[in-house]
């Protein structure tokens, strides 16, 4: 079976590169051989001088192949066509070729503000598009894309169009995840990894990922009327601080993330801290938290559930005097660490 080819086309410093580096986990998570491809309109020299294969090279050699134990290269004298390059890595499951821009091949555009939004192609070329901001780009190019349109540090949305785009990764794939599994479910769903091949609920073993530092920042917003804001920013509520209160709260709730959330890890984490502020302008109680360990997953749901115990302490210090209180706002700001790489909220 062929492997399938995808090509990264856009301008330099569009952002490519990084896309690619956070991409290719995401491919060796479900068991795939992957091969990039990079076209360099430069000179290069992968050689080091003084190097018994850069010797064998400037001797005259044309071509010069080396291996060890572990990796293997090899460094031409000559140019080779894409498509040659293509029919050598007929070992890979997925092909990601970068550099190519005019390729004619399966394209996904990369367009940011470094490049002005500009894409090498029309867009009716592309069958998705990848950007720091749709709207600027759609400026840009005078219409709407007639393709999906992702956020350059959605990666793993980047990854479903991918993956929904292989018509051949669930049969026929020596190695894959989804031969080995052989469950339909899970091919339409290779996200969803809190279900096995059968369909069943279960914690994702962890054991074999790096321990890391990884650290995530939520947010929550708890909204009141001007009384109960008043009353808050004064400590006239009866019950006591509502700010204090809510803010050790948060940091208790975090703790407690694994017990709340059935396939949550218990993680030591290292610091938590919640702060609460009186948004005067919104009548609000403005809520972030940020959570931090080192460890083998993230602790995105400490970080949310830090900020979601926080606002319903709000809640529950000031319903005597409002029961049409709003917690609203509860999100993930951002998150750093692990194999995913970060994730900032635009």
């Amino acid at each position: 079976m062929k492997p399938e080819v995808f090509a990264f086309s856009g301008f330099s410093g569009s952002g490519k590169t990084t896309l690619i580096e956070k991409l290719i986990p995401l491919f060796k998570e479900q068991g795939m051989k992957i091969c990039v491809i990079k076209h360099d309109a430069h000179q290069f020299d992968m050689d080091k001088e003084g190097k018994d294969t850069y010797r064998f090279s400037k001797a005259g050699a044309d071509s010069v192949m080396i291996s060890s134990g572990t990796r293997s290269a090899r460094v031409n004298e000559f140019p080779k066509a894409l498509e040659a390059m293509i029919e050598e890595c007929a070992w890979a499951d997925v092909i990601i070729v970068e550099g190519y821009k005019y390729a004619k091949l399966r394209k996904i555009g990369v367009a940011s503000e470094r490049t002005e939004y500009h894409l090498p192609c029309d867009v009716s070329e592309y069958f998705s598009v990848v950007t720091d901001n749709a709207e600027a780009l759609i400026n840009i190019i005078g219409k709407e894309p007639g393709c999906p349109v992702f956020h350059i540090d959605d990666v793993n949305s980047v990854f479903s169009c991918m993956m929904k785009d292989l018509p051949n990764t669930s049969e026929g794939k020596e190695g894959s995840k989804s031969e080995k599994e052989g469950n339909k479910n899970m091919e339409e769903n290779k996200e969803l990894t809190h279900f096995d091949a059968e369909g069943n609920a279960r914690m994702v073993d962890v054991s074999g990922k790096d321990i890391t530092l990884r650290k995530a920042t939520a947010m929550a917003k708890v909204k009141v009327n001007s009384t109960t804001f008043s009353l808050i920013k004064n400590g006239g509520i009866k019950k006591g601080d509502v700010l204090t209160v809510a803010q050790i709260a948060g940091i208790m709730g975090s703790k407690r993330t694994p017990d709340l959330i059935p396939m949550c890890h218990p993680i030591i984490t290292d610091a938590t801290k919640v702060i609460l502020k009186l948004n005067e302008e919104d009548q609000s109680v403005d809520i972030e938290s940020t959570v931090t360990c080192t460890g083998r997953t993230g602790v995105e749901m400490e970080a949310i559930c830090a900020c979601s115990v926080a606002a319903m302490t709000v809640y529950d210090m000031c319903k005597a005097v409002q029961r049409d209180i709003e917690i609203t706002d509860i999100k993930l700001l951002s998150k750093s660490g692990g194999i995913h790489g970060d994730y900032t909220r635009q």
